[in-house]
């Protein structure tokens, strides 16, 4: 069996040839990929939410769906619906976009809110019911959702319960000159998106992410993310802190950073890495979500809160 940090390795360089200057971008992305959890990228159009998404599927291989979000998508148009087929009399099940390895939800928050709430089932439980029959979906399920900032035209924001499915929520922002650079020329970006090569496969990934759950995390590691999850419930400038999802999660995620970063055992740097990111979108400034605000805070404890030696 192919090592996650293998499988972490092969899919970065991948990755790399098109979503240029943008590393650790890349590397949470992988971090949720092996942490068994869902991504989603919010930014402003054009700095390559879609495109990372894109070069993550191409990477993986295996069933790649995409839903391109606009007010009038219904939730079927996601998870599928049974249709009545005349000629045999009987009602046959046509699956959506939804039962794929890899789904990119694109502006996410253009769609309405039932639609947002109909990925709640397949996120959380990798299955979806449709007329009264529970359908698994492909091992693994991943889903990569784009959105723009709340505020533009058009745009519904998600929900805390749908926020809280994603693992992760990260900002690409604007790449440095050089990457630019290399976009601008064709050395980058999307025109090599078609040179990709899947890296892995299904199955390889599966196991990957089963392994990066049994990556060893001492005592003192586990107490110090205990402790970061509760200096966001007693800091006073939130209004909310996380929830022990959420520290389950962070958990997950730094044992899928340890993967991504070649190790086999989680150390305190591995917490930190993802501890934003993952938080940022869990926790209330001014009793509302505002990930930007959020971040600045949860800086902060991450200076405040004693670091352990292991």
């Amino acid at each position: 069996m192919t090592s996650p940090q293998q499988v972490a390795a092969e899919i970065r360089t991948a990755v790399a040839t098109t979503v240029r200057g943008k590393a650790q971008a890349i590397d949470l992305a992988l971090s949720t990929l092996l942490a068994g959890g869902h991504l989603l990228v919010e930014d402003l159009p054009g700095t390559g939410k879609t495109l990372l998404a894109k070069s993550l599927a191409a990477s993986i291989g295996g069933q790649f769906g995409r839903v391109q979000c606009t007010p009038d998508l219904l939730p079927t148009d996601l998870t599928g619906t049974s249709v009545f087929r005349p000629d045999t009399g009987e009602w046959e099940f046509r699956a959506g976009p939804v039962f794929a390895n890899v789904l990119l939800v694109d502006e996410i928050n253009r769609a309405s809110p039932r639609t947002q709430s109909s990925l709640l089932q397949p996120m959380e439980e990798y299955q979806v019911t449709i007329d009264g029959t529970t359908w698994p979906l492909p091992a693994p399920f991943f889903c990569i959702a784009t959105q723009n900032p709340f505020g533009q035209v058009g745009t519904f924001p998600l929900p805390e319960s749908q926020l809280d499915r994603f693992s992760l929520v990260l900002s690409l922002g604007l790449p440095d000159r050089q990457a630019e650079r290399e976009i601008v020329t064709g050395a980058g970006g999307a025109d090599l998106l078609g040179k990709i090569q899947p890296v892995t496969h299904p199955q390889e990934v599966a196991e990957a992410i089963t392994a990066t759950a049994a990556l060893y995390c001492n005592d003192a590691v586990v107490e110090y993310i205990l402790d970061l999850a509760e200096a966001t419930r007693t800091e006073a400038r939130l209004s909310q802190g996380v929830s022990p999802r959420a520290s389950t999660n962070l958990l997950r995620l730094a044992q899928g950073h340890a993967a991504v970063a070649g190790r086999d055992y989680v150390t305190p740097d591995d917490a930190q890495a993802v501890f934003v990111a993952a938080f940022a979108h869990r926790v209330k400034v001014a009793d509302r979500v505002d990930t930007l605000a959020a971040a600045e805070v949860l800086d902060l404890i991450l200076t405040q809160v004693r670091v352990p030696r292991v």
